[in-house]
Protein backbone atom coordinates (compact mmCIF):
# COMPACT_ATOMS: atom_id res chain seq x y z
CA UNK A 1 0.00 0.00 0.00
CA UNK A 2 1.63 3.01 -1.09
CA UNK A 3 -1.05 5.77 -0.52
CA UNK A 4 -3.99 6.32 2.08
CA UNK A 5 -5.83 8.25 4.37
CA UNK A 6 -4.03 7.07 7.70
CA UNK A 7 -6.59 8.90 10.23
CA UNK A 8 -8.90 11.68 10.72
CA UNK A 9 -9.16 13.67 14.39
CA UNK A 10 -12.55 15.72 14.65
CA UNK A 11 -12.80 18.44 17.72
CA UNK A 12 -15.66 20.52 17.77
CA UNK A 13 -17.39 20.32 14.67
CA UNK A 14 -20.77 20.76 14.44
CA UNK A 15 -22.29 17.93 16.44
CA UNK A 16 -19.08 16.16 17.10
CA UNK A 17 -17.36 17.03 20.25
CA UNK A 18 -13.90 14.42 19.95
CA UNK A 19 -14.06 11.59 17.26
CA UNK A 20 -10.22 10.39 16.31
CA UNK A 21 -10.70 7.54 13.39
CA UNK A 22 -8.18 5.24 12.24
CA UNK A 23 -8.53 4.06 8.54
CA UNK A 24 -7.18 1.22 6.75
CA UNK A 25 -6.37 -0.33 2.97
CA UNK A 26 -8.70 -1.63 1.03
CA UNK A 27 -12.60 -0.46 1.18
CA UNK A 28 -13.89 1.26 4.50
CA UNK A 29 -17.45 1.17 4.69
CA UNK A 30 -19.41 3.86 7.25
CA UNK A 31 -23.24 2.79 7.75
CA UNK A 32 -25.50 4.26 10.47
CA UNK A 33 -29.10 5.59 10.54
CA UNK A 34 -29.92 8.92 8.65
CA UNK A 35 -29.17 11.93 10.16
CA UNK A 36 -26.58 9.96 12.32
CA UNK A 37 -23.94 12.22 11.06
CA UNK A 38 -22.19 10.40 8.51
CA UNK A 39 -22.58 13.39 6.33
CA UNK A 40 -20.53 15.51 9.34
CA UNK A 41 -17.62 13.20 8.36
CA UNK A 42 -17.48 14.28 4.85
CA UNK A 43 -17.80 17.90 5.58
CA UNK A 44 -14.89 17.69 8.17
CA UNK A 45 -13.10 16.07 5.76
CA UNK A 46 -13.50 18.46 3.09
CA UNK A 47 -12.98 21.20 5.76
CA UNK A 48 -9.54 20.56 6.26
CA UNK A 49 -8.97 19.45 2.22
CA UNK A 50 -10.19 23.12 1.76
CA UNK A 51 -13.20 22.45 0.18
CA UNK A 52 -16.09 25.36 0.09
CA UNK A 53 -18.74 24.00 2.15
CA UNK A 54 -20.69 24.81 4.87
CA UNK A 55 -20.27 27.82 6.28
CA UNK A 56 -21.03 27.57 10.45
CA UNK A 57 -19.32 23.81 11.17
CA UNK A 58 -18.12 24.83 14.76
CA UNK A 59 -20.20 22.97 17.62
CA UNK A 60 -22.51 24.89 19.23
CA UNK A 61 -20.96 26.56 22.36
CA UNK A 62 -16.98 25.73 21.46
CA UNK A 63 -14.86 28.38 20.66
CA UNK A 64 -12.86 26.85 17.38
CA UNK A 65 -13.17 23.93 16.01
CA UNK A 66 -10.48 21.55 14.54
CA UNK A 67 -9.86 19.16 11.76
CA UNK A 68 -6.95 17.24 11.60
CA UNK A 69 -6.11 14.38 8.48
CA UNK A 70 -3.19 12.55 8.46
CA UNK A 71 -2.00 10.84 4.78
CA UNK A 72 0.77 8.35 3.81
CA UNK A 73 2.96 9.42 0.81
CA UNK A 74 4.38 7.07 -1.65
CA UNK A 75 7.84 8.20 -3.12
CA UNK A 76 6.44 9.66 -6.51
CA UNK A 77 3.14 10.95 -5.13
CA UNK A 78 1.78 13.83 -7.24
CA UNK A 79 1.39 15.62 -3.91
CA UNK A 80 4.76 15.56 -3.12
CA UNK A 81 5.34 18.06 -5.95
CA UNK A 82 2.35 20.68 -4.66
CA UNK A 83 4.28 20.60 -1.52
CA UNK A 84 7.73 21.46 -3.36
CA UNK A 85 6.05 23.96 -5.50
CA UNK A 86 4.58 25.81 -2.00
CA UNK A 87 8.04 25.64 -0.48
CA UNK A 88 6.67 23.02 2.44
CA UNK A 89 7.96 20.38 4.00
CA UNK A 90 7.81 17.24 2.23
CA UNK A 91 8.27 13.35 3.73
CA UNK A 92 6.55 10.13 3.52
CA UNK A 93 3.89 11.46 6.28
CA UNK A 94 1.93 14.34 5.24
CA UNK A 95 -0.57 15.95 7.91
CA UNK A 96 -3.24 18.61 7.16
CA UNK A 97 -4.57 20.74 9.87
CA UNK A 98 -7.37 23.11 9.52
CA UNK A 99 -8.84 25.28 12.68
CA UNK A 100 -12.13 27.34 11.90
CA UNK A 101 -12.91 30.16 14.91
CA UNK A 102 -16.29 30.72 16.02
CA UNK A 103 -16.00 34.17 14.37
CA UNK A 104 -15.65 32.46 10.70
CA UNK A 105 -12.21 32.61 10.14
CA UNK A 106 -10.33 29.71 9.03
CA UNK A 107 -6.40 28.63 9.42
CA UNK A 108 -4.38 25.67 7.71
CA UNK A 109 -1.42 24.33 8.40
CA UNK A 110 0.62 21.43 6.27
CA UNK A 111 3.27 19.73 8.26
CA UNK A 112 3.41 22.21 10.76
CA UNK A 113 3.60 24.84 8.74
CA UNK A 114 0.77 27.74 7.74
CA UNK A 115 -0.89 27.17 4.50
CA UNK A 116 -3.36 28.87 2.54
CA UNK A 117 -7.26 27.46 1.45
CA UNK A 118 -5.65 27.60 -2.03
CA UNK A 119 -2.77 25.19 -1.34
CA UNK A 120 -5.22 22.73 0.85
CA UNK A 121 -7.31 22.21 -2.57
CA UNK A 122 -4.14 22.06 -4.54
CA UNK A 123 -3.28 19.39 -2.41
CA UNK A 124 -6.63 17.37 -2.29
CA UNK A 125 -6.82 17.23 -5.89
CA UNK A 126 -4.05 14.62 -5.88
CA UNK A 127 -4.96 13.00 -2.38
CA UNK A 128 -8.59 12.30 -2.72
CA UNK A 129 -11.98 11.58 -4.97
CA UNK A 130 -15.18 12.09 -3.92
CA UNK A 131 -18.35 10.90 -5.61
CA UNK A 132 -22.04 11.04 -5.11
CA UNK A 133 -25.37 10.95 -7.22
CA UNK A 134 -24.74 14.97 -7.43
CA UNK A 135 -21.18 14.19 -8.33
CA UNK A 136 -19.89 17.68 -9.73
CA UNK A 137 -16.01 17.43 -8.84
CA UNK A 138 -14.99 14.22 -10.64
CA UNK A 139 -16.73 12.45 -13.66
CA UNK A 140 -20.13 14.27 -14.66
CA UNK A 141 -17.65 17.33 -15.10
CA UNK A 142 -17.62 17.53 -18.87
CA UNK A 143 -14.55 19.82 -19.17
CA UNK A 144 -12.29 17.03 -17.49
CA UNK A 145 -13.54 14.13 -19.70
CA UNK A 146 -10.59 14.12 -22.30
CA UNK A 147 -8.43 14.40 -19.13
CA UNK A 148 -9.94 11.28 -18.34
CA UNK A 149 -9.58 9.53 -21.28
CA UNK A 150 -5.92 10.55 -22.25
CA UNK A 151 -5.22 9.37 -18.93
CA UNK A 152 -6.86 6.37 -19.18
CA UNK A 153 -4.94 5.88 -22.86
CA UNK A 154 -1.77 6.03 -21.62
CA UNK A 155 -0.68 8.61 -24.34
CA UNK A 156 2.10 10.94 -22.67
CA UNK A 157 4.24 10.39 -25.59
CA UNK A 158 1.65 11.71 -27.92
CA UNK A 159 0.53 14.55 -25.76
CA UNK A 160 4.60 16.45 -25.06
CA UNK A 161 4.84 15.66 -29.17
CA UNK A 162 1.54 18.00 -29.82
CA UNK A 163 1.98 20.11 -26.53
CA UNK A 164 5.85 20.68 -28.25
CA UNK A 165 4.62 21.09 -31.96
CA UNK A 166 2.07 23.87 -30.76
CA UNK A 167 4.21 26.02 -28.69
CA UNK A 168 6.26 25.90 -32.02
CA UNK A 169 3.72 27.00 -34.28
CA UNK A 170 2.23 29.41 -31.86
CA UNK A 171 6.35 31.10 -32.01
CA UNK A 172 6.43 30.85 -35.46
CA UNK A 173 3.32 32.69 -36.08
CA UNK A 174 4.18 34.96 -33.60
CA UNK A 175 7.16 35.59 -35.61
CA UNK A 176 5.42 36.22 -38.51
CA UNK A 177 3.10 38.21 -37.00
CA UNK A 178 5.83 40.50 -35.78
CA UNK A 179 8.16 40.85 -38.85
CA UNK A 180 5.02 41.52 -40.83
CA UNK A 181 4.06 44.92 -38.25
CA UNK A 182 7.68 45.48 -38.34
CA UNK A 183 7.58 45.81 -42.47
CA UNK A 184 4.17 47.11 -42.66
CA UNK A 185 5.98 50.10 -40.11
CA UNK A 186 8.88 50.29 -42.36
CA UNK A 187 7.02 50.60 -45.52
CA UNK A 188 5.03 53.50 -44.18
CA UNK A 189 8.04 55.24 -43.44
CA UNK A 190 10.04 54.38 -46.89
CA UNK A 191 9.97 57.68 -49.11
CA UNK A 192 11.29 59.61 -44.98
CA UNK A 193 13.79 56.89 -45.20
CA UNK A 194 15.37 56.64 -48.23
CA UNK A 195 15.58 60.63 -48.57
CA UNK A 196 17.24 60.64 -44.91
CA UNK A 197 19.96 58.43 -45.54
CA UNK A 198 20.52 59.83 -48.81
CA UNK A 199 21.45 62.69 -47.25
CA UNK A 200 23.03 61.16 -44.73
CA UNK A 201 25.47 59.20 -46.91
CA UNK A 202 26.01 62.57 -48.96
CA UNK A 203 27.06 64.48 -45.98
CA UNK A 204 29.12 61.45 -43.89
CA UNK A 205 29.58 63.39 -40.67
CA UNK A 206 32.34 61.92 -38.27
CA UNK A 207 32.11 61.69 -34.49
CA UNK A 208 33.72 64.64 -33.18
CA UNK A 209 33.70 66.63 -36.44
CA UNK A 210 31.30 69.72 -35.48
CA UNK A 211 33.17 70.22 -32.55
CA UNK A 212 36.57 70.12 -34.25
CA UNK A 213 35.05 72.21 -37.35
CA UNK A 214 33.73 74.72 -34.74
CA UNK A 215 37.29 75.34 -32.99
CA UNK A 216 39.02 75.67 -36.90
CA UNK A 217 36.36 77.88 -37.82
CA UNK A 218 36.83 80.55 -34.84
CA UNK A 219 40.62 80.33 -35.35
CA UNK A 220 40.35 81.07 -38.85
CA UNK A 221 38.40 84.16 -38.20
CA UNK A 222 40.54 85.56 -35.64
CA UNK A 223 43.61 84.45 -37.15
CA UNK A 224 44.00 88.31 -38.76
CA UNK A 225 43.81 90.10 -34.96
CA UNK A 226 45.75 88.01 -33.70
CA UNK A 227 49.05 87.48 -35.82
CA UNK A 228 50.18 91.24 -35.75
CA UNK A 229 50.82 90.32 -31.89
CA UNK A 230 52.38 87.20 -33.03
CA UNK A 231 54.74 88.51 -35.05
CA UNK A 232 55.95 90.81 -32.76
CA UNK A 233 56.43 88.49 -30.19
CA UNK A 234 58.67 86.07 -32.44
CA UNK A 235 60.89 89.30 -33.21
CA UNK A 236 61.29 89.87 -29.59
CA UNK A 237 61.97 86.60 -29.18
CA UNK A 238 64.37 85.74 -31.84
CA UNK A 239 67.92 86.76 -33.04
CA UNK A 240 67.14 90.63 -32.93
CA UNK A 241 65.03 90.64 -29.50
CA UNK A 242 65.49 88.40 -26.60
CA UNK A 243 67.34 85.69 -28.14
CA UNK A 244 70.77 88.15 -29.15
CA UNK A 245 71.04 89.87 -25.90
CA UNK A 246 70.37 86.65 -24.03
CA UNK A 247 73.29 84.82 -26.21
CA UNK A 248 75.50 87.87 -25.65
CA UNK A 249 75.41 87.85 -22.05
CA UNK A 250 75.95 83.79 -21.99
CA UNK A 251 79.19 84.85 -24.39
CA UNK A 252 80.25 87.53 -22.14
CA UNK A 253 79.56 85.98 -19.02
CA UNK A 254 81.91 82.45 -20.10
CA UNK A 255 84.38 84.41 -20.93
CA UNK A 256 84.90 86.33 -17.77
CA UNK A 257 83.99 82.61 -15.83
CA UNK A 258 87.98 81.42 -15.35
CA UNK A 259 88.67 84.39 -13.89
CA UNK A 260 85.57 84.65 -11.55
CA UNK A 261 86.81 81.74 -9.86
CA UNK A 262 83.31 79.83 -10.14
CA UNK A 263 81.06 82.65 -8.33
CA UNK A 264 79.38 82.70 -12.23
CA UNK A 265 79.17 78.81 -13.26
CA UNK A 266 75.28 78.88 -11.41
CA UNK A 267 74.28 82.54 -13.67
CA UNK A 268 76.05 80.76 -16.82
CA UNK A 269 73.83 76.99 -16.00
CA UNK A 270 70.42 79.08 -15.41
CA UNK A 271 70.98 81.14 -18.59
CA UNK A 272 71.61 78.26 -20.70
CA UNK A 273 68.47 76.93 -19.45
CA UNK A 274 66.52 80.18 -20.25
CA UNK A 275 67.75 79.86 -23.78
CA UNK A 276 66.42 75.92 -24.15
CA UNK A 277 63.39 77.12 -22.85
CA UNK A 278 63.34 80.95 -24.94
CA UNK A 279 64.22 78.20 -28.28
CA UNK A 280 60.98 76.36 -27.44
CA UNK A 281 59.02 79.61 -26.78
CA UNK A 282 60.07 80.70 -30.53
CA UNK A 283 59.54 77.08 -32.00
CA UNK A 284 55.91 77.02 -30.86
CA UNK A 285 55.41 80.42 -31.64
CA UNK A 286 56.64 80.18 -35.65
CA UNK A 287 54.23 76.95 -35.49
CA UNK A 288 51.23 79.31 -34.24
CA UNK A 289 52.01 81.39 -36.90
CA UNK A 290 52.37 78.62 -39.90
CA UNK A 291 48.62 77.49 -38.37
CA UNK A 292 47.24 80.83 -38.95
CA UNK A 293 48.42 81.01 -42.79
CA UNK A 294 45.08 80.07 -44.32
CA UNK A 295 43.23 80.49 -47.56
CA UNK A 296 40.22 82.74 -47.35
CA UNK A 297 38.46 79.67 -49.20
CA UNK A 298 38.90 77.52 -46.17
CA UNK A 299 37.12 79.18 -43.61
CA UNK A 300 34.00 79.33 -46.08
CA UNK A 301 33.82 75.67 -46.76
CA UNK A 302 34.59 75.39 -43.52
CA UNK A 303 31.83 77.28 -42.60
CA UNK A 304 29.55 75.50 -45.10
CA UNK A 305 30.56 71.98 -43.28
CA UNK A 306 30.11 73.11 -39.88
CA UNK A 307 26.79 74.80 -41.10
CA UNK A 308 25.25 71.31 -42.60
CA UNK A 309 26.21 69.27 -39.76
CA UNK A 310 24.42 71.51 -37.54
CA UNK A 311 21.41 71.57 -39.52
CA UNK A 312 20.78 68.09 -40.20
CA UNK A 313 21.13 67.53 -36.58
CA UNK A 314 18.17 70.22 -35.48
CA UNK A 315 16.10 68.60 -38.42
CA UNK A 316 16.46 65.33 -36.65
CA UNK A 317 16.67 67.13 -33.19
CA UNK A 318 19.58 65.13 -31.87
CA UNK A 319 23.08 66.13 -31.02
CA UNK A 320 25.40 66.66 -34.02
CA UNK A 321 27.57 64.21 -33.23
CA UNK A 322 24.51 61.71 -32.67
CA UNK A 323 24.24 61.73 -36.48
CA UNK A 324 26.28 59.03 -37.49
CA UNK A 325 24.76 56.51 -35.59
CA UNK A 326 21.28 58.12 -36.75
CA UNK A 327 22.51 57.33 -40.10
CA UNK A 328 23.50 53.47 -39.34
CA UNK A 329 20.04 53.50 -37.63
CA UNK A 330 17.91 54.49 -40.66
CA UNK A 331 20.20 52.73 -43.53
CA UNK A 332 19.36 49.22 -41.13
CA UNK A 333 15.99 49.84 -41.25
CA UNK A 334 15.97 50.86 -45.42
CA UNK A 335 17.89 47.38 -45.12
CA UNK A 336 15.41 45.60 -43.46
CA UNK A 337 12.60 47.03 -45.67
CA UNK A 338 14.50 45.55 -48.81
CA UNK A 339 14.38 42.28 -47.38
CA UNK A 340 11.61 42.04 -45.86
CA UNK A 341 9.91 40.51 -48.43
CA UNK A 342 12.86 37.82 -48.52
CA UNK A 343 12.46 37.66 -44.47
CA UNK A 344 8.29 37.14 -44.39
CA UNK A 345 8.83 34.63 -47.39
CA UNK A 346 11.03 32.48 -44.98
CA UNK A 347 8.54 32.99 -41.82
CA UNK A 348 5.65 31.68 -44.00
CA UNK A 349 7.29 28.76 -44.71
CA UNK A 350 8.48 27.76 -41.05
CA UNK A 351 5.13 28.41 -40.37
CA UNK A 352 3.70 26.02 -42.40
CA UNK A 353 6.16 23.29 -41.85
CA UNK A 354 4.86 24.18 -37.60
CA UNK A 355 1.03 23.73 -38.75
CA UNK A 356 1.82 20.60 -40.87
CA UNK A 357 3.64 19.08 -37.72
CA UNK A 358 1.29 20.51 -35.18
CA UNK A 359 -1.43 18.90 -37.45
CA UNK A 360 0.25 15.44 -37.61
CA UNK A 361 0.60 15.59 -33.38
CA UNK A 362 -2.78 16.29 -33.32
CA UNK A 363 -4.56 13.75 -35.63
CA UNK A 364 -2.22 11.44 -33.78
CA UNK A 365 -3.90 12.57 -30.87
CA UNK A 366 -7.07 11.58 -32.19
CA UNK A 367 -6.28 8.48 -33.14
CA UNK A 368 -5.21 7.12 -29.40
CA UNK A 369 -8.14 8.70 -28.31
CA UNK A 370 -10.62 6.88 -30.82
CA UNK A 371 -8.64 3.58 -30.18
CA UNK A 372 -8.55 4.25 -26.43
CA UNK A 373 -12.94 5.21 -26.50
CA UNK A 374 -13.57 1.89 -27.71
CA UNK A 375 -11.92 0.36 -25.55
CA UNK A 376 -13.38 1.94 -22.58
CA UNK A 377 -16.90 1.51 -23.57
CA UNK A 378 -16.43 -2.07 -24.12
CA UNK A 379 -15.31 -2.02 -20.49
CA UNK A 380 -18.37 0.03 -19.66
CA UNK A 381 -20.54 -2.33 -21.26
CA UNK A 382 -18.72 -5.38 -19.24
CA UNK A 383 -19.23 -3.67 -15.87
CA UNK A 384 -22.60 -2.59 -17.04
CA UNK A 385 -24.73 -5.78 -17.14
CA UNK A 386 -24.13 -6.81 -13.75
CA UNK A 387 -25.35 -3.29 -12.27
CA UNK A 388 -28.38 -4.57 -14.11
CA UNK A 389 -28.15 -2.01 -16.49
CA UNK A 390 -27.27 -4.72 -19.69
CA UNK A 391 -29.67 -2.26 -21.76
CA UNK A 392 -27.94 0.82 -21.49
CA UNK A 393 -25.00 2.08 -24.01
CA UNK A 394 -22.21 4.09 -22.89
CA UNK A 395 -20.43 5.75 -25.65
CA UNK A 396 -16.97 8.29 -25.54
CA UNK A 397 -17.97 10.15 -28.37
CA UNK A 398 -14.68 11.91 -29.75
CA UNK A 399 -15.46 15.40 -31.77
CA UNK A 400 -13.11 18.05 -33.34
CA UNK A 401 -13.01 20.93 -30.72
CA UNK A 402 -10.80 24.12 -31.08
CA UNK A 403 -6.93 23.75 -31.58
CA UNK A 404 -4.89 23.96 -28.40
CA UNK A 405 -1.83 22.58 -26.84
CA UNK A 406 -3.46 19.06 -26.70
CA UNK A 407 -5.14 18.69 -29.52
CA UNK A 408 -8.24 19.69 -31.21
CA UNK A 409 -10.50 17.39 -29.95
CA UNK A 410 -13.45 17.68 -27.68
CA UNK A 411 -14.29 14.51 -25.37
CA UNK A 412 -17.60 13.42 -23.80
CA UNK A 413 -19.04 10.56 -22.12
CA UNK A 414 -22.72 10.12 -23.20
CA UNK A 415 -25.47 7.61 -22.20
CA UNK A 416 -28.11 6.42 -23.66
CA UNK A 417 -30.06 4.17 -20.66
CA UNK A 418 -32.18 1.89 -23.39
CA UNK A 419 -32.06 1.28 -26.88
CA UNK A 420 -33.20 3.39 -29.40
CA UNK A 421 -33.43 6.36 -26.92
CA UNK A 422 -31.68 9.40 -27.65
CA UNK A 423 -28.22 9.57 -26.09
CA UNK A 424 -27.00 12.96 -24.01
CA UNK A 425 -24.53 13.96 -20.70
CA UNK A 426 -24.39 11.24 -18.04
CA UNK A 427 -26.15 14.02 -15.58
CA UNK A 428 -29.01 15.29 -17.96
CA UNK A 429 -30.18 11.11 -19.03
CA UNK A 430 -29.57 8.84 -15.98
CA UNK A 431 -31.81 8.47 -12.73
CA UNK A 432 -29.99 8.68 -9.05
CA UNK A 433 -30.26 5.50 -8.78
CA UNK A 434 -28.74 4.78 -12.41
CA UNK A 435 -26.49 7.63 -12.43
CA UNK A 436 -24.82 6.13 -8.98
CA UNK A 437 -24.24 2.90 -11.60
CA UNK A 438 -22.72 4.47 -13.85
CA UNK A 439 -19.77 6.47 -11.41
CA UNK A 440 -18.77 3.20 -10.45
CA UNK A 441 -18.89 1.55 -13.11
CA UNK A 442 -17.21 4.30 -15.07
CA UNK A 443 -14.65 4.69 -11.96
CA UNK A 444 -13.68 0.90 -12.19
CA UNK A 445 -13.41 1.09 -15.86
CA UNK A 446 -10.54 3.45 -15.06
CA UNK A 447 -9.25 2.22 -12.00
CA UNK A 448 -6.03 0.46 -13.02
CA UNK A 449 -4.96 3.50 -15.60
CA UNK A 450 -6.68 6.43 -12.77
CA UNK A 451 -7.39 5.49 -8.86
CA UNK A 452 -3.78 4.45 -8.15
CA UNK A 453 -2.35 7.19 -5.83
CA UNK A 454 -5.81 8.95 -4.29
CA UNK A 455 -8.50 7.96 -1.77
CA UNK A 456 -11.94 6.55 -3.29
CA UNK A 457 -15.36 8.34 -1.17
CA UNK A 458 -18.51 6.97 -2.40
CA UNK A 459 -21.55 9.18 -0.55
CA UNK A 460 -24.42 6.87 -1.18
CA UNK A 461 -23.33 5.78 -4.30
CA UNK A 462 -25.31 2.66 -3.69
CA UNK A 463 -28.85 4.73 -3.08
CA UNK A 464 -32.05 3.49 -5.03
CA UNK A 465 -30.46 0.12 -5.52
CA UNK A 466 -31.11 -3.36 -3.65
CA UNK A 467 -30.75 -6.93 -3.84
CA UNK A 468 -28.38 -8.27 -6.27
CA UNK A 469 -27.82 -5.01 -7.90
CA UNK A 470 -26.65 -3.78 -4.05
CA UNK A 471 -24.41 -7.42 -4.08
CA UNK A 472 -23.13 -6.01 -7.57
CA UNK A 473 -22.04 -2.20 -6.40
CA UNK A 474 -20.76 -3.74 -3.78
CA UNK A 475 -18.54 -6.49 -5.02
CA UNK A 476 -17.06 -3.55 -7.53
CA UNK A 477 -16.68 -1.16 -4.95
CA UNK A 478 -14.13 -4.22 -3.40
CA UNK A 479 -12.30 -4.87 -6.69
CA UNK A 480 -11.82 -1.19 -6.79
CA UNK A 481 -10.40 -1.03 -3.11
CA UNK A 482 -7.76 -3.70 -3.82
CA UNK A 483 -4.22 -2.35 -3.70
CA UNK A 484 -5.93 0.77 -2.92
CA UNK A 485 -8.50 2.68 0.12
CA UNK A 486 -11.77 3.02 -1.15
CA UNK A 487 -14.39 5.08 1.53
CA UNK A 488 -17.95 4.28 1.14
CA UNK A 489 -20.84 5.93 3.24
CA UNK A 490 -23.75 3.36 2.12
CA UNK A 491 -27.23 2.39 3.59
CA UNK A 492 -27.19 -1.67 1.83
CA UNK A 493 -25.97 -4.00 4.19
CA UNK A 494 -24.77 -5.86 0.57
CA UNK A 495 -22.28 -3.34 0.44
CA UNK A 496 -21.66 -3.05 4.12
CA UNK A 497 -20.86 -6.51 4.25
CA UNK A 498 -17.86 -6.75 1.93
CA UNK A 499 -16.15 -4.50 3.63
CA UNK A 500 -12.73 -5.10 4.98
CA UNK A 501 -13.10 -2.31 8.15
CA UNK A 502 -16.46 -1.33 9.01
CA UNK A 503 -17.83 1.64 11.09
CA UNK A 504 -20.66 2.49 12.51
CA UNK A 505 -22.16 6.31 13.33
CA UNK A 506 -24.39 7.09 15.51
CA UNK A 507 -26.15 9.88 17.64
CA UNK A 508 -26.05 10.22 21.73
CA UNK A 509 -27.88 12.66 23.69
CA UNK A 510 -25.18 13.93 26.15
CA UNK A 511 -26.43 17.00 28.80
CA UNK A 512 -29.26 17.87 26.75
CA UNK A 513 -26.97 17.80 23.66
CA UNK A 514 -27.04 15.62 21.01
CA UNK A 515 -23.41 14.28 20.00
CA UNK A 516 -22.30 12.00 17.44
CA UNK A 517 -19.54 8.96 17.79
CA UNK A 518 -17.87 6.71 15.36
CA UNK A 519 -17.15 3.41 16.38
CA UNK A 520 -15.03 0.43 15.01
CA UNK A 521 -16.93 -2.81 14.47
CA UNK A 522 -15.55 -6.17 15.15
CA UNK A 523 -17.24 -9.16 13.89
CA UNK A 524 -19.96 -9.36 16.41
CA UNK A 525 -20.78 -6.20 16.01
CA UNK A 526 -20.74 -6.03 12.30
CA UNK A 527 -23.62 -8.81 12.09
CA UNK A 528 -25.58 -6.82 14.45
CA UNK A 529 -24.98 -3.77 12.45
CA UNK A 530 -26.05 -5.44 9.20
CA UNK A 531 -29.16 -7.31 10.84
CA UNK A 532 -30.23 -3.55 11.90
CA UNK A 533 -29.50 -2.66 8.22
CA UNK A 534 -31.91 -5.07 6.69
CA UNK A 535 -34.94 -5.08 9.52
CA UNK A 536 -35.01 -1.89 11.22
CA UNK A 537 -35.40 -1.04 14.87
CA UNK A 538 -36.76 -4.81 15.68
CA UNK A 539 -33.39 -7.20 14.98
CA UNK A 540 -35.05 -10.51 14.11
CA UNK A 541 -33.81 -14.04 14.14
CA UNK A 542 -34.16 -13.95 10.19
CA UNK A 543 -32.32 -11.02 9.69
CA UNK A 544 -29.26 -12.30 12.00
CA UNK A 545 -29.32 -14.85 9.49
CA UNK A 546 -28.72 -13.04 6.60
CA UNK A 547 -26.48 -10.91 8.11
CA UNK A 548 -24.36 -13.48 8.65
CA UNK A 549 -25.02 -14.85 5.30
CA UNK A 550 -23.87 -11.75 4.01
CA UNK A 551 -20.65 -11.68 5.56
CA UNK A 552 -19.71 -15.29 4.69
CA UNK A 553 -19.87 -14.05 0.87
Amino acid sequence: MQFMLRALEIRDMLIIDRLDLAFQPGLNVLTGETGAGKSILLDSLGFVLGWRGRAELVRSGAAQGEVTAVFELSPGHAARAVLEEAGLPVSEELILRRVNSADGRKTGWVNDRRASGEVLRRLSETLVELHGQHDDRGLLNPSGHRAILDSYAAIDAELAAARAAWAKRREARKALEAAQAALEAVRAEEDFLRHAVDELDRLAPMPGEEAELDTKRRMMQSAERIREDIVRASQALGNDGAEGTMANALRWLEGASEKAEGRLEGAIAALTRAMAELDEAGREVEDCLDALEFNPQDLEETEERLFAIRGLARKHAIAPDELPELAATLSGRLAALESGAENIAALTRAVSEADAEYDTAAAALTEARREAAGRLDTAMATELAPLKMERAVFRTEVAGGEPGPEGRDAVAFTVATNPGAPAGPLNKIASGGELSRFLLALKVSLSEERNRGVTMIFDEIDRGVGGATADAVGRRLKALAEGGQVLVVTHSPQVAALGAHHWRVQKRVENDATLSTVAALDAGDREDEIARMLSGDTVTKEARAAARALLAG
